[in-house]
């Protein structure tokens, strides 16, 4: 049960009350908001953080700054050769979900919260999607390299930035045409969210079993970015990164297509 406003301290008592405040039941049960970490484990370590955060003067937007840092962060630690690199990133990045579970909770404690705040919130995640595979091509192309090098890979994993950046920009086409139209928000329903069409449909369905279009969120790309390092211990670094790079770039590609279709065939976009 959260605390009234009046009776709430500057500062938590007890990581019980901390929870209470920053933690409601529409928090951890929101669709389509929490990644599966924060459910898995992150949720659970983040009120020491933020109780941490309460007893210095960072407000919420600081620390969504330092959520950002951090997302950045990640894509740098991938220029660091060899396993070692890919492995920093994929620390780094629990260490960027973990603060952005933080910046929220520091933010409904001191009922802060702000459309300047989500604003920064997607600027986080929309850098840090795009900068991995950046960093990831840079990898592919065998940094350090020379002025005169060749420039596939890092064109390709620029062209990778760019579909997953503009698939993440989607749905908030979504919202903002439906804010443009007067429409009500979305609830996320299946109803909402289903295509009409068979074909769509059933692969909508197959998308839930297999969810490939997942892997191009932060958190699974260095999954699978340190899960290519560990085959680069045998086929070498390179090779590793090139055929995950490839195969990134493919996915991405049908992802883009399938979600503007799934999205004009729904009633997300329909008066």
């Amino acid at each position: 049960m959260s605390l009234p406003n009046d009776d709430r301290p500057r500062r938590p008592r007890t990581i019980a009350e901390l929870r209470a405040v920053a933690q409601p039941d529409e928090v951890r049960s929101r669709k389509n908001a929490e990644h599966w970490t924060a459910g898995l484990y992150l949720r659970d370590l983040s009120p020491y953080v933020t109780w941490l955060l309460l007893r210095t003067s960072i407000s919420a937007n600081g620390v969504t700054g330092l959520m950002i840092l951090s997302g950045w962060a990640v894509a740098a630690s991938l220029l660091i050769p060899g396993f070692g690199g890919a492995a920093l990133a994929l620390v780094m990045c629990q260490v960027q979900m973990l603060i952005d579970c933080c910046d929220g909770e520091v933010a409904r404690w001191r009922k802060t919260s702000s459309p300047a705040g989500a604003f920064l919130d997607a600027v986080g995640h929309y850098t840090t999607e795009a900068l991995i595979p950046v960093a990831l091509a840079i990898r592919a192309a065998g940094y350090p390299f020379t002025p005169d090098g060749d420039y596939l890979w890092t064109t390709l994993g620029l062209g990778l930035a760019l579909v997953l950046v503009l698939n993440k920009a989607l749905n908030d086409m979504v919202r903002v045409a439906r804010a443009n139209f007067g429409a009500p928000k979305l609830t996320y329903s299946d109803d909402e969210m289903a295509p009409s069409g068979g074909v769509l449909a059933r692969l909508r369905r197959l998308a839930k079993v297999i969810p490939l279009h997942r892997i191009f969120h932060s958190v699974e790309m260095t999954m699978v970015i340190f899960a290519a390092s560990v085959v680069g211990l045998f086929v070498g670094d390179r090779v590793a990164m090139r055929a995950t790079l490839i195969g990134l770039l493919v996915v991405a590609v049908l992802t883009l297509g399938g979600h503007f279709l799934a999205i004009m065939a729904s009633k997300r976009v329909r008066s």
